[in-house]
């Protein structure tokens, strides 16, 4: 007996830019009623396949099917015409026009976007406001009432929970139920693997642009064969309570490995650097539900490493320490001191630099490298407009030591990603620090800028300072950290060794999951 065909399905879809193949031969069914996870480390080609659904890239081969007819979306009205909706992770809003504008350039109906605000608890939101004042946490879910209010047939979410509190997390779960008791769907990307085990059906598992693992909650049919024109047959595992661990065995590749026996990291009084008071002490800081009593220390000379998934709490901590955010407790010492930062510039003036995830954030654009580099040395507009003659010496040895490329200096915007990534670096070390606050600072560059920043940081380490550094790519702990910490919901859940962290270790800690011992 044939199974219903799919409500989507794709056949050996394909994609590549350039030289760089995103996806090769991926096959997905979801199923009319269901709840579908979409999982994979970082790079594995998910947000391809989302915006290939959504109609945002097209495909270069392969077949993309809606309830059994072919589809090949050229835009993404064409995809919300065959019932498709998507929420990405940054919300799909002009942030100087107001929420109401928002839905009239969408033509998203009121009426309908109001019930499913009422989901969550947002009744009284105010449409006038400007998108740019409002929090992230708000926008997140006004993109997913106006997704809704559209009444696809399938929701695509990506990351949605990542930016909310609990509470409005256990609101996009009521949604997502009720979806179901409709029979929608919806499809859901998430690191958080307590999320798919709870309102998941079933799950699919990409690696280096491939399907790699199927898991369904119920015993597969022996043979679930799809009509030929709608997908392809489909072998899944059964996926129980407690087995998280399979899912992260099968985003990486390989069974996850025993610990080593390994000494545990050094204590303080027996490291060279340990000698010397914590450079940068943090106790108990909170910050609502996004950080919640985080304790650690980086020492002169050390760099420790801080690994998360997306959306636990690692944004809110960083802004916490740059000063662009107050804790609602806790306290951060500098040389054993209290310091309390109103502001990034008391962070500054006691030497702690911030490299923010977005460089275009650190940079203005339309200025000379030179003016770029040596900005932290003014206070005032009239100043650094006016570039003092003392201090072109500086801005030239700071870019002749990081190797910027300045054919282009005239206007940083020009400049090429790693390049401009350099000058958010470079203008500390024009402007002097003692604690680098590094915030995924290699993501999106080229290898070989990539390798010029690991060494820079061992460079200043060695040379006293301390540094944080967070990062996406697991595969740099062990290149550049002494220690690492690993986060999971607005908590430091484990410390591991930087040189004997691996991927799956890491990983593991970070879904809050306990590595074999």
């Amino acid at each position: 007996m044939k199974e219903p065909v799919p409500l989507l399905s794709t056949v050996r879809i394909a994609k590549a830019f350039g030289s760089v193949t995103a996806l090769a031969d991926v096959d997905l069914i979801v199923r009319q009623g269901e709840i579908h996870a979409l999982l994979g480390a970082n790079g594995a080609g998910k947000s391809t396949l989302v915006k290939i659904l959504a109609g945002i890239h097209s495909f270069d081969a392969g077949a993309l099917y809606v309830r059994g007819r072919p589809q090949a979306f050229g835009t993404p009205a064409d995809a919300l015409a065959a019932g498709i909706a998507t929420v990405f992770q940054d919300p799909a809003l002009i942030p100087d026009l107001t929420i109401g504008q928002n839905l009239r350039l969408s033509r998203t109906r009121e009426a309908a976007f109001r019930h499913w605000l009422q989901w969550f608890d947002l009744a009284r939101l105010d449409t006038s406001a400007l998108v740019r004042d409002m929090p992230l946490e708000t926008l997140r879910l006004v993109d997913l009432a106006r997704a809704a209010a559209r009444e696809p047939h399938l929701l695509l979410l990506d990351e949605i929970t990542a930016a909310l509190t609990a509470d409005q997390a256990e609101r996009v779960f009521a949604l997502l139920a009720h979806w179901k008791e409709r029979e929608r769907s919806a499809i859901l990307i998430t690191h958080r693997l307590a999320e798919v085990m709870r309102v998941c059906d079933r799950a699919t598992v990409l690696r280096d642009g491939r399907n790699v693992a199927r898991f369904a909650r119920e015993p597969a049919p022996a043979r679930g064969v799809q009509p030929a024109e709608a997908g392809v047959a489909e072998t899944e595992s059964v996926l129980r309570p407690r087995d998280e661990h399979r899912l992260v065995e099968a985003m990486l590749g390989a069974p996850l490995q025993r610990k080593q026996e390994r000494s545990s990291p050094l204590r303080a009084e027996e490291t060279d650097i340990g000698r010397e008071r914590a450079a940068f002490d943090v106790q108990r800081l909170a910050s609502g539900d996004a950080v919640r009593e985080v304790s650690f220390s980086v020492r002169s000379g050390e760099i420790l490493g801080l690994v998360a998934l997306e959306g636990q709490g690692q944004d809110r901590l960083f802004a916490l320490l740059a000063g662009e955010r107050r804790p609602t407790s806790g306290s951060i010492l500098i040389d054993g001191s209290p310091r309390r930062f109103r502001s990034p510039y008391d962070a500054v003036r006691d030497g702690v630099a911030l490299i923010p995830g977005d460089r275009l954030l650190a940079l203005l654009p339309n200025l000379p490298v030179h003016q770029n580099l040596v900005v932290p040395l003014f206070n005032r507009i009239r100043r650094w407009l006016r570039l003092p003659s003392e201090e072109g010496p500086r801005a030239a040895e700071a870019i002749g030591r990081l190797s910027i490329d300045t054919r282009a200096a005239a206007q940083v915007r020009r400049l090429s990603g790693g390049n401009q990534q350099k000058v958010t670096v470079g203008r500390w070390l024009v402007a002097g620090f003692r604690t680098l606050l590094c915030y995924d600072p290699t993501r999106g560059i080229d290898v070989h800028t990539k390798q010029e920043l690991y060494g820079l940081l061992k460079e200043l380490a060695a040379k006293g300072a301390a540094i944080l550094l967070y990062t996406s790519e697991l595969a740099e702990i062990p290149l550049v950290c002494d220690r690492v910490l690993v986060m999971h919901e607005g908590r430091i859940v484990d410390e591991q060794d930087g040189a004997a962290a691996t991927e799956a270790s890491l990983l593991t800690a970070a879904h809050g999951l306990e590595n074999p011992a």
